[in-house]
């Protein structure tokens, strides 16, 4: 007779300098994804900054020894995977003024040295007009200090112009040491190269924190209008979520836009928005709960967002898991789950806004029927599962690999494990 053992559940590391009670879409992305993969059975471990509540800390945004902890850490505790939110804003990202070949993160020798499966979700990747759209616009005085100030932008503008394929080659330098890349879009897919590259949803799924309370409700306790439509608009209080476009919007007599702008804890922009204008709401509540955004969610119609820069928005798949339709500038990943017919894409103009909310009444029903068939693939559930076959995949593979296929789901991926770390 044979006994079987039963394999012992596969032991995921996380990284992710940012995690919950830190604001914070990456550590929130990565929070959920945690708790749905130990819902499946796995061992998952986090490690984080020294705020967050992971079971490992240490790392941090500009933390020098990040590669040497990660790696010390790695030996410790020997995980199957190690799976890192990559955001090289997180990382200490370094863009060189003069020479583009020394720009670099703090976590490039953790990639080369690392002994154990590396799998990478990329949280940012850009074309050239949007990479060049973060620095605030050379155009755009300054209220106060202006000569210091244009300076200042003068030379954010030129690092940017001349760093763009330096950043891009980070990105491409971390798939090609990973065993495999997760990203979000087909979009960020292209932008990557597609090679090892594998398309997972971000998660969104709706939170009922406020079960049994109805929308008029939730409407009043935030004094939101009780007829009509409302659009939400959440973000980051800076001038990349364009809220320049809101400010000029004409907004149609049944839609009022409410909106809340949080302060980023990464950089020192804050942009002021101005509201006072028929139909339009600020919160003024800085970063919200997952109580607070589950209920302006419950009681919303629509999600507008008019950025200037996008590789993906969160706030979009937490939409569409409210079964919410969005508005949004046309860039390539917006366009993407438009064509899904899921929102509208359209010019970064107030004009185009305001009439995509007069569009949007006219076919809403159908948008709502597409966003019930598509929900069902952003489950957090759904999301966990996908992962843990891509996990279970690598994690068989501990020796060195040299472009091994690997199919998951319609996907194909190469796998190029390093070894050995290098003396």
């Amino acid at each position: 007779m044979v006994i079987e053992l039963e394999s012992p559940p596969l032991s995921i590391l996380l990284v992710s300098p940012e995690f919950p009670p830190m604001s914070g879409g990456i550590g929130r992305y990565t929070y959920n994804l945690k708790k749905s993969l130990i819902e499946l059975g796995l061992t998952v471990q986090v490690v984080c900054d020294g705020r967050g509540s992971g079971e490992f800390s240490g790392i941090a945004q500009h933390n020098a020894r990040n590669s040497e902890i990660l790696l010390d850490l790695v030996d410790k505790i020997n995980p199957d995977v190690v799976h890192v939110q990559y955001e090289p804003g997180l990382y200490g990202l370094k863009l060189d003024i003069l020479n583009p070949a020394k720009t670099s993160t703090n976590i490039d020798s953790f990639y080369k040295f690392c002994k154990v499966p590396i799998i990478t979700t990329f949280h940012s990747a850009y074309p050239f007009r949007q990479w060049m759209s973060l620095p605030i616009p050379i155009y755009e005085l300054p209220q106060n200090h202006h000569l210091i100030k244009r300076a200042k932008r003068m030379i954010s503008y030129w690092t940017r112009l001349i760093n763009y394929r330096s950043f891009h080659r980070l990105n491409t330098q971390k798939l090609a040491q990973s065993a495999a890349g997760i990203v979000f879009s087909e979009f960020m897919s292209r932008t990557l190269g597609d090679e090892g590259c594998h398309l997972i949803f971000h998660g969104g799924e709706r939170q009922d924190f406020g079960s049994g309370q109805i929308k008029s409700k939730i409407k009043k306790s935030y004094s939101i209008p009780e007829q009509g439509r409302i659009a939400l608009a959440l973000g980051y209080a800076t001038a990349t979520k364009g809220w320049d476009i809101i400010e000029k919007m004409e907004i149609p007599d049944h839609w009022t836009i409410v909106i809340n702008a949080s302060k980023n804890g990464y950089n020192n922009e804050e942009y002021h928005i101005a509201t006072r204008k028929r139909n339009l709401i600020n919160l003024h509540m800085d970063f919200l709960s997952e109580e607070q955004l589950s209920a302006l969610f419950s009681c919303a119609d629509a999600v507008i967002l008019p950025y200037k820069v996008s590789s993906g928005s969160g706030i979009m798949f937490d939409g569409l898991s409210y079964g919410l339709p969005f508005i949004a500038t046309q860039l390539a990943f917006f366009k993407e789950f438009a064509l899904r017919g899921l929102g509208i894409a359209v010019k970064r103009k107030a004009e185009a806004f305001s009439k995509a909310l007069l569009d949007l009444d006219i076919s809403y029903d159908k948008y709502v029927k597409k966003i019930s068939d598509f929900k069902k693939e952003i489950a957090w559930h759904e999301v966990a599962k996908r992962h843990a076959e891509l996990y279970r995949q690598i994690a068989k593979r501990k020796e060195q690999v040299v472009a091994l296929p690997l199919e998951v789901g319609k996907q194909k991926s190469y796998l190029n494990l390093q070894s050995s770390r290098a003396s």
